[in-house]
């Protein structure tokens, strides 16, 4: 249950805040500075390139990986093809994950390690098998971690990563707002230096800008009704999100959107990208999970009756490929269905600048939903 009263007292939701989640996501604007900073500092500002790698690998653990994985791809673009090495292990455990590099990876190739935690020493073994290959090394992580040593070691370059100057009462999760942009920021400079992506000094200001800008759109004082974020979490209460995307750049912040919604707030969702999500959630809009599938019985016993699970779409957009949308076919199939249908798409920028709005909103949403029904 979303207990939606909750939303709007911002004092019961710094009492139920015990992650540190609201604050997080307030400061992801500050972490990008902070994170351009340690890039400045570390001389990836000073790095002069022979030319570009060609095929960039990345390592790290949980969904903050996965979400620098997928973005640096979506930026990059058709420059270079962009992989993440999935980790192996018996259990999620730092001491267990272990990484391997593929059999053609080696000097013309360069390896990126993100983690929040730096205490996996599969990192470590990941580093020396690259260093033996030549792959070039650059790690972001915790300072002082075991992973620096590896690094070091192998020649290769290590940023700091940007940390809150505040203790948790809990370890973050990997998919906590501001962990994705602490991790993400240094390897876009890194990568701008490279000639993979565009994202010089300026651009990543803007996008701290508009982090801001979400967060004060978007923090626990703005009531519901003028609080996008809390307008989206209360959506979907007591729904299971369809979340459907259409542009390239809103793709991965609609999987990050499922990933914090699933981690932070135990909440399953689905993510598919238009149009191909009309014709594979179309059979999912028309069985029970629509709306119009529990149709008003006013004989039926409800005292003991679970209040069914309805699906409910969520629609991030961004710049369709060719000015074409398929928006106003998702809209027509999901009312068809009785499904409601929520909607995000971010002020004109730069492609990093709007996906950093989305992924900012969606954050906060995530925490509200998480907060709301006491995950």
């Amino acid at each position: 249950m979303l207990d939606e009263s909750l939303l709007d007292d911002p004092d019961a939701l710094a009492v139920a805040d015990r992650r540190a989640l609201l604050r997080g996501a307030a400061e992801a604007g500050a972490r990008v500075r902070t994170a351009v900073r340690h890039a400045a500092e570390a001389g990836i500002n000073d790095l002069k390139p022979d030319g570009r790698p060609r095929a960039v690998l990345i390592a790290g653990p949980g969904t903050a990986s996965v979400g620098v994985a997928e973005l640096l791809g979506t930026l990059a673009g058709a420059s270079c093809p962009v992989t993440r090495i999935h980790p192996t292990g018996v259990a999620p455990a730092a001491g267990a994950l272990r990484w391997d590099l593929p059999g053609w990876a080696g000097p013309v190739d360069l390896l990126l390690i993100a983690t929040p935690d730096g205490t996996e020493p599969g990192l470590g073994i990941l580093v020396e098998q690259a260093y033996r290959r030549g792959c070039t090394v650059v790690a972001v992580a915790p300072a002082g971690a075991p992973v620096t040593e590896a690094v070091d070691g192998a020649h290769g370059l290590f940023v700091p990563m940007a940390i809150a100057p505040y203790e948790q009462e809990e370890p973050l999760a990997a998919s906590a707002p501001g962990v994705l942009w602490a991790l993400l920021t240094p390897l876009l400079a890194l990568l701008d230096r490279t000639g993979l992506l565009s994202a010089p000094a300026d651009v990543l200001e803007k996008v701290a800008d508009r982090l801001d800008q979400v967060a004060e759109r978007c923090g626990p004082v703005i009531a519901t009704y003028s609080n996008p974020a809390k307008t989206l979490a209360a959506e979907l209460a007591e729904s299971l999100p369809v979340i459907w995307t259409e542009g390239v750049s809103a793709a991965p912040a609609g999987r990050r959107f499922a990933a914090a919604l699933a981690e932070l707030a135990g909440r399953p969702a689905l993510t598919a990208r238009l149009p191909e999500a009309l014709a594979s959630h179309h059979v999912l809009l028309s069985g029970a999970l629509a709306a119009g599938a529990d149709p008003e019985d006013f004989f039926r016993d409800r005292v003991e009756e679970a209040q069914a699970l309805h699906a409910r779409v969520v629609l991030l957009r961004d710049r369709p490929i060719g000015g074409l949308s398929a928006a106003p076919a998702a809209r027509e199939l999901a009312l068809s269905h009785d499904t409601a249908i929520s909607e995000l798409e971010p002020e004109d920028g730069s492609e990093l600048e709007t996906l950093a709005e989305l992924i900012a909103i969606t954050d906060f949403a995530a925490v509200y939903v998480a907060l709301a029904s006491g995950a």
